[in-house]
């Protein structure tokens, strides 16, 4: 009777599914490589590294080349004293005046006005002439009291005829005594009559008119009856 319960037992025990082992696991499948995204991942980076470098080489490559100091009329040219050296980055794009290259730029004129500050490039200069079209250039000669003090190069001026014999230097109210003859004449040059002993008050004066005022400003001039009167350019 005993032997029959152990073995009823047993089999009970038998009839119920086996448990895996614990520690036990099902095979994973490996995990899938990917060399090209390596590599292009490798890539990228060498190229990063590349453009970082690039850039710092390029900031580095720089040229001393000419700025201007003062204003600079059409028609003039630079010298010792109106232009100084600076450095910027090469750039073959942009078509600098090196430093070294000053002495021929020196034979060159302004093809328009340049201003203060200037970086220069070829473009801005040619040989010859180069006043603008409908333009003309009249020296001045004026005496003390015939100009303002403060005349400088770039300013704009009226001229006037101040006559004072009622006769005039032509026909025309442009050339009539005490008359308005230009509202709007740029100094191209001033030049002092003057030296480290004498002083006479004097001074030369370049004038860059309009072409149809040129003739009435050198009779005024010839006769020494001109007077120049500072103005604002703002109008211009």
């Amino acid at each position: 009777m005993k032997i029959q319960e152990r073995t009823g037992a047993g089999a009970g025990r038998s009839a119920a599914p086996a448990q895996p082992p614990v520690g036990d696991r099902l095979p994973t499948p490996p995990r899938e490589r990917k060399p090209a995204l390596a590599a292009l991942a490798v890539l990228l980076i060498l190229l990063g590294a590349l453009g970082a470098t690039t850039l710092v080489l390029r900031a580095g490559d720089r040229i001393e080349v000419i700025k201007v100091t003062q204003d600079i009329e059409p028609g003039e040219s630079v010298n010792k004293d109106n232009i100084t050296s600076v450095m910027v980055a090469a750039d073959n794009g942009v078509n600098y005046v090196k430093w070294d290259q000053r002495s021929q730029l020196m034979k060159l004129k302004a093809r328009t006005a340049i201003y203060k500050g200037t970086v220069v490039v070829g473009q801005m200069f040619a040989e010859g002439s180069t006043l603008p079209a409908g333009k003309a250039v009249v020296g001045v000669a004026l005496k003390e009291g015939q100009y303002p003090a403060d005349i400088k190069n770039g300013d704009t001026v009226a001229v006037y005829n101040v006559d004072t014999s009622g006769k005039g230097t032509g026909s025309g109210a442009a050339s009539s005594a005490g008359g308005l003859i230009v509202d709007n004449a740029k100094v191209q040059k001033r030049a002092d009559d003057s030296n480290a002993t004498i002083s006479t008050g004097n001074l030369s004066l370049t004038l860059l008119v309009d072409q149809t005022d040129a003739a009435a400003v050198a009779r005024a001039a010839s006769a020494g009856t001109v007077a120049v009167v500072h103005v604002s350019d703002s109008g211009n």
